[in-house]
């Protein structure tokens, strides 16, 4: 979905914390931290880091684990709970890229939540607008139904999730129409 906004991405994303950086964030004998996605547009000059939740056999994101309010859910959303641990990754993983080569110096980095399933519409209501206040990404399932619509309806491309978009999508009433100038590659 990001790709087709101009951004490349690298999934599982592994971020190499220092020995000192690690004590830092109190997990001094943690792994490497791993980013979900990282997306980033040379045009803009800017790092998305996407953390992704489904929870599609669950409640689903809920914002109290989010916004402070209760701790134990919050565990599972460290990145946008603990701004530290926040700013001493998004500090080392804007120098792996930058020595890399991968992106520009001084990127605007950008926390952003991909969410399959939001628990409830007051959970949606709350975590935009908490999010918004913190100037972080949501994009919550509607945004997700939507673009891979948009896919499903698009020429063939070879790859992963353009043909399982058409696949899961190929019945619903927007997606079966001819591709411009001929032949619907993209119903095969």
């Amino acid at each position: 979905m990001f790709e087709r906004d101009g951004y490349w991405i690298r999934t599982s994303f592994k971020v190499e914390l220092t020995k000192a950086e690690k004590r830092r964030i109190g997990r001094p004998s943690s792994p490497r931290w791993e980013l979900d996605i990282i997306a980033y547009k040379a045009k803009s000059n800017e790092l998305l880091v996407i953390e992704c939740k489904s929870y599609l056999d669950s409640p689903g994101v809920r914002a109290r684990g989010l916004d402070g309010s209760n701790a134990i859910e919050g565990n599972r959303y460290k990145l946008f709970n603990d701004a530290v641990l926040r700013r001493t990754v998004f500090s080392r993983l804007v120098r792996q890229l930058v020595s890399s080569g991968l992106c520009a110096p001084s990127p605007v980095v950008k926390l952003c939540l991909v969410a399959g399933k939001v628990a409830t519409e007051a959970d949606r209501v709350k975590i935009k607008t908490l999010f918004d206040r913190k100037d972080w990404g949501f994009f919550d399932d509607s945004w997700l139904k939507e673009r891979l619509l948009a896919v499903s309806n698009s020429g063939y491309e070879n790859e992963v999730a353009s043909v399982v978009a058409k696949l899961l999508l190929r019945d619903t009433p927007r997606h079966n129409h001819p591709v411009k100038g001929g032949k619907d590659k993209g119903n095969r």
